[in-house]
């Protein structure tokens, strides 16, 4: 049986959100690199600054007279970082904005558009709208100014901590670095890469949730309402696995359709890393107005309004060809789950990361049997 309009709007959300994930990651990674890029200033700077304190007159006043050259540089860092998301944010409320509508061209009737324009919204509109509008509780240049201000702190405590337990400079500059040996990743100053990597990602599902927010009010007189999509793994939070496949008005106040469970901004902005997206649920042809005498059978059929049944990321992924299963968890993970070895949610550790294939073979050793690995 052919797919219904919901339907094929619901599978080509789920499918959209992995090439949006696949973009954030590639943003984060090339923000982190510009951040890292002036770790050895950073390191350099502030052992002059240490060298110039005597461990046994230690005082926070004489180490914050010092830092200055410590601050200039994290501060012109972070300007850096912010500047070149910018651009990243603004291309990609572009793409989005137009990717909805288009998708919308692409799955509805010749008949049903022929009757109702779809509206396009701007570049401008959508990039205003995401830098006006706060996430997780404040606006992106207030994040920005937080995670320059994060940072520092953590080398301030890092330092206080070292003198107090009587580490030499060297010391305490592995301790705020890390070690080559471990990538850096043992350093306090990872920390501030996890948090930079949070808020890219948690900006970017924002300006495309702006972008799908903007989009369906615009067309709110072929779309009635929006369906919320989590990606349902192990690493799903709470919130966002609660609301899955529940609907809300597409309007502005996005108000519960047969619950009481609030938006909270939305999916891709309930919680930092947030990876839920929203599709769009379309009005029947009797609630558009259309006359069933005036419309094609098919058409009658795509447009019955139906909402999908609940699909979970998992489910969805199993349907999928091949290619695209290997694409999203890798070639020897695909032939695991399609050899029925394995689940989707069986790739994670619970933690949510993804297992190793040795932790995988020390997991279910039958599993890769059966696939022949």
């Amino acid at each position: 049986m052919a797919q219904s309009v919901n339907e094929r709007l619901l599978h080509e959300a789920v499918a959209h959100s992995i090439d949006l994930s696949r973009f954030s990651n590639g943003v984060i990674r090339r923000l982190i690199g510009i951040l890292n890029a002036t770790d050895d200033s950073l390191m350099a700077q502030l052992v002059v600054a240490l060298s110039q304190i005597e461990p046994n007159q230690f005082r926070i006043d004489r180490l914050e007279s010092l830092l200055g050259s410590v601050r200039e540089i994290n501060a012109s860092a972070y300007r850096a970082v912010f500047n070149a998301l910018a651009p990243e944010m603004r291309a990609l409320a572009g793409y989005e904005a137009g990717y909805q509508i288009d998708l919308l061209e692409h799955v509805l009737p010749a008949e049903v558009q022929a009757r109702f324009i779809l509206a396009r919204i701007s570049v401008d509109q959508v990039y205003a709208a995401a830098y006006s509008r706060p996430f997780q509780g404040a606006l992106l240049k207030d994040w920005a100014a937080n995670a320059e201000a994060n940072r520092l702190t953590a080398l301030r405590n890092s330092i206080r901590t070292g003198y107090v337990e009587g580490r030499t400079t060297d010391q305490i500059i592995r301790d705020i670095r890390g070690t080559k040996a471990k990538q850096f990743r043992d350093g306090k100053l990872d920390g501030s890469r996890r948090g930079l990597a949070a808020i890219v990602q948690t900006a970017l599902s924002h300006t495309a949730a702006t972008a799908r927010d903007e989009s369906y009010k615009a067309n709110s007189d072929i779309i009635k309402s929006v369906r919320w999509t989590a990606t349902l793994d192990q690493r799903t939070s709470k919130t966002c696995s609660i609301r899955d496949g529940k609907r809300y008005s597409a309007d502005a106040e996005h108000k519960p359709i047969g619950h009481n469970l609030p938006w909270l901004g939305g999916p891709g902005r309930a919680h930092f890393n947030c990876r839920s997206v929203s599709s769009p649920v379309t009005a029947s042809f009797r609630e558009l107005g259309l006359d069933i005498d005036e419309i094609s059978p098919s058409t009658r059929a795509s447009m019955d309004g139906q909402v999908p049944a609940d699909l979970t990321y998992g489910e969805w992924l199993r349907k999928q060809p091949a290619a695209r299963q290997d694409e999203v968890v890798g070639a020897e993970r695909g032939k695991l789950m399609r050899s029925g070895g394995l689940a989707f949610d069986e790739l994670y550790s619970p933690r949510g990361d993804y297992l190793t294939l040795d932790q995988l073979r020390a997991k279910d050793a039958e599993a890769f049997r059966k696939a022949g690995l």
